[in-house]
């Protein structure tokens, strides 16, 4: 029996009202994770009070554990904490809510995010202390009808009124909040975030734009022919015929040599060299435009293009074929990803500080008996390890330490077998001072990967990154 257009709406109907009620059971689930984390969190407060010389430690090997033991990044697990933190002590009816399913916690992130104004100024007396009670009601009123984008822009104008805060205060609150973020977006490119007061965004916004027109309108009238052999390049090259060998100081036997030799055998004719034209779009002309302004100044012929003015420390791992264009293998943006092959030749050429680093077990020192690797040995472990051995953490290596996995002062070796890059925040929960119960221990293997114990005794395996022919 066919099914007719009723039994369709109801379909779609019940498809819906199920998957509302599913998203109801997430956020319910999730609230009920929050209240694991306000768990997790009194533990660590008694472990602080026994221990307090290592608070910070003991709360980052909270935060390392958590991240690895999930696969998330240690932001979100951060962030994950204090959102729980603060729904537990300043927020009962937003929690009563979320647990409920009847908001989310991006909803949470918001309400909390927005709330930081209130219990601040409930803490310096500048609102009343009822003040948060009515931010907590209000913001879930808001958050239950709202998407949480909404609900971002309504909770922070009546967090600015329970605070007393005005227009000025909020801009200037906020001005102290800019910051600049890089993340990968993968193809090779990256998206460079800033966070800065907005008129000065709409200026930098505007000149761009105006540069870009003049890029764009001056290409336009630009004749794409130049010729290699004028003594002038532009829409009207010169060439010797032009010149007025009348002009005093004009010595045409030192230009080209005895004139009857000129005149039986003229230059002849150019050959035109043809430009390809530039297609790029406004976004792109403004995108290389700011790149130019931020590497290198004004751009100009003097000062030459964003790329030329590059002195940043970085680290590009490609192979020894590759780089001498025997071979198209992607090279490594250490820290990052891949990149292409012809721009890592592109840096290789530009920088003279590049040294050759060749995997040979006879020529390769791989133990000293001091506490110090060499420098060979440093090359060596930057090339390997390309960023922090901790699973998980993708800080290069020009921002990590190097460290002994077992400690040198209990015997430890100095040796790439044993030693490894860590960043400082990594770094310092296996130091030997830390308690046991929160020290966490990390041993190379022979497939060159990390294995890390947690204080629960949990092992977390870093694989080790590929195999580095050149650095």
């Amino acid at each position: 029996m066919s099914q007719t257009p009723s039994d369709h709406i109801e379909q779609r109907a019940t498809l819906l009202d199920a998957w509302v009620e599913k998203r109801r059971q997430i956020a319910r689930l999730e609230a009920e994770s929050a209240e694991l984390l306000v768990d997790r969190l009194l533990l660590r407060d008694a472990d602080t009070r026994e221990s307090p010389y290592h608070r910070d430690t003991i709360h980052r090997s909270m935060i390392a554990e958590y991240s690895v033991a999930a696969r998330v990044s240690q932001g979100s697990v951060e962030y994950a904490f204090a959102d729980a933190a603060f729904l537990d002590s300043d927020h009962p009816v937003v929690r009563e809510s979320f647990r409920r399913g009847a908001i989310t916690g991006a909803h949470v992130r918001e309400i909390v995010c927005a709330g930081t104004i209130v219990r601040e100024a409930v803490h310096e007396g500048r609102a009343d202390a009822g003040a948060l009670a009515l931010y907590d009601a209000a913001a879930v009123v808001v958050a239950e009808n709202e998407t949480p984008a909404r609900t971002r822009a309504l909770v922070r104008q009546i967090a600015a009124a329970l605070a007393g805060e005005t227009l000025v205060d909020r801009h200037r609150r906020a001005s102290s909040e800019r910051n600049v973020t890089m993340r990968s977006v993968d193809d090779g490119l990256a998206l460079i975030s800033i966070v800065l007061p907005e008129h000065l965004a709409a200026a930098i916004m505007d000149r761009l734009t105006q540069l870009a027109r003049q890029v764009i309108a001056a290409r336009d009238d630009v004749e794409p022919v130049l010729s290699p052999d004028g003594l002038d390049s532009g829409e009207n090259p010169i060439f010797p015929e032009d010149l007025d060998w009348s002009a005093p100081g004009l010595d045409e036997w030192a230009i080209f040599g005895e004139r009857d030799t000129f005149t039986t055998d003229p230059l002849p004719e150019p050959s035109p060299i043809v430009v390809p034209a530039d297609t790029r779009t406004m976004d792109q002309v403004r995108t290389d435009l700011l790149t130019d302004l931020l590497l290198a100044a004004d751009p100009s012929e003097a000062a030459g293009a964003g790329i030329d003015q590059v002195r940043a420390h970085i680290q590009v791992t490609v192979a020894a074929t590759t780089l001498l264009g025997a071979d198209n293998r992607p090279a490594e943006l250490d820290g990052f990803g891949p990149i292409d092959p012809d721009i890592a030749r592109d840096l290789a050429g530009r920088n003279g500080g590049w040294s050759r680093l060749f995997l040979d077990p006879a020529g390769m020192v791989v133990e000293t008996d001091t506490y110090s690797p060499t420098e060979g040995m440093r090359r060596f472990l930057r090339a390997r390890d390309q960023h922090c051995r901790f699973p998980g953490c993708r800080m290069p290596v020009r921002r990590c330490q190097i460290d002994h996995n077992h400690d040198h002062a209990r015997g430890g070796r100095t040796s790439l077998s044993n030693l490894s890059h860590f960043c400082a925040g990594h770094h310092v929960l296996k130091h030997p001072d830390v308690d046991e119960h929160h020290r966490w221990t990390s041993r190379q293997l022979p497939d060159r990967s990390l294995d890390w114990v947690s204080p629960l005794g949990r092992h977390y395996s870093d694989p080790p990154p590929r195999r580095v022919m050149f650095v």
